[in-house]
Order: C-alpha cells, then structure tokens, then sequence
C-alpha cells in the first residue's frame, strides 16, 4: 500500500513539474479576423479581435474563427505537452503498464 501512495505522489510531482514547465510555453494562433495567444497550460492570455471584424454584418464570422482559433491553439499546447512528457520520459502510471 505505501509502494502505491508513493508511485502516485511522484505522479503527482511529475504532473507538476510538466504544468510549470508548460505555464512558460506560449501558444500564437493567428487567423484572418483574430488572435489568441494561449500558454502551454490552456490558459488565454490575450485574444485580439482585428478591427474590420468588429461591424454587426460580420458577427457570425468573427464567432466562427473566434472558435477556430481557439481550437488550434489548443490543439498545438496538447502536441507541446505529448512533447515535453516525452522528454520528461513520459509519465509512469501505477496499474497502467
């Protein structure tokens, strides 16, 4: 039982150590109405609306890459984050071998 508690409390100290590695990532995804800038740990931390995009008539095109953009730059953290686990040596999960 204390083997067990001590595999997940090394879990747990990989976990943080690849969260405060990837809080130092940033993520830039720019598409033709917005920009949102993510870091590694999802987080947005700015997102830029292009001014051409702010009229009432392009209010559902601004939603739509609003959302697409949003979407890659999540999708570009989780490819960083397989990354930086690979490098950590990949996370060892009790009862997952």
């Amino acid at each position: 039982m204390f083997n067990k508690l001590k595999q997940y409390n090394d879990l747990r100290k990989q976990a943080n150590t690849l969260k405060s590695a990837l809080a130092d990532e940033i993520i830039e995804v720019d598409n033709k109405a917005v920009k949102v800038v993510m870091d590694g740990n999802q987080n947005i931390k700015s997102l830029d609306i292009k001014s051409e995009y702010l009229s009432p008539n392009k209010k559902i095109d601004l939603e739509k890459q609003i959302i697409e953009g949003i979407a890659e730059a999540i999708k570009k953290v989780q490819r960083k984050m397989a990354a930086k686990m690979q490098q950590m040596g990949g996370f060892n999960m009790p009862g997952m071998k």
